[in-house]
């Protein structure tokens, strides 16, 4: 029998972060731990370190692999340079993300921000009108209660 909308255990969710332009990603796993904390669930979270944002879609599929979590959460911050560089690596991140969940039919929630410059990272990670690590947070829960129905 399905609880529609119910978490039916504890939800374990994964966090991987880049640490690549550690402040505004450190503000990302700051506010996605936050609103995991308040939430009125019973969710055990691990947070991830890794160097920055290419390095991210391993540990995912690692953590998929281990089929430990109902959710994983990718947080990082790409800031546009005078190169190609910053594009090409958010394109290859966020195509190994999707794949990640495909091919693992687990939830990732792709927070790897690619931003032209340090303002506009400012303003998706420290609640100028958005906050995408407590958003992250709310979008992984729902997917799990959205898998867990289906």
């Amino acid at each position: 029998m399905c609880t529609k909308g119910k978490l039916q255990k504890k939800a374990r969710i994964g966090v991987v972060a880049g640490q690549y332009n550690a402040e505004l990603s450190q503000t990302l796993v700051d506010s996605t731990r936050k609103e995991l904390d308040h939430m009125d669930l019973e969710i055990e979270v691990r947070f991830f370190s890794v160097p920055g944002a290419f390095e991210i879609p391993l540990v995912v599929k690692k953590l998929a692999q281990k089929g430990c979590y109902e959710a994983i959460i990718a947080l990082g911050v790409i800031v546009r340079g005078e190169t190609a560089h910053g594009d090409l690596i958010g394109t290859v991140v966020t195509e190994a993300l999707m794949r990640i969940a495909l091919e693992f039919s687990i939830p990732v929630i792709h927070e790897v921000l690619l931003v032209n410059d340090e303002e506009q990272a400012r303003q998706r990670v420290c609640g100028g009108g958005s906050n995408r690590g407590s958003e992250a947070a709310q979008v992984a829960v729902e997917m799990v209660r959205i898998v867990a129905d289906l």
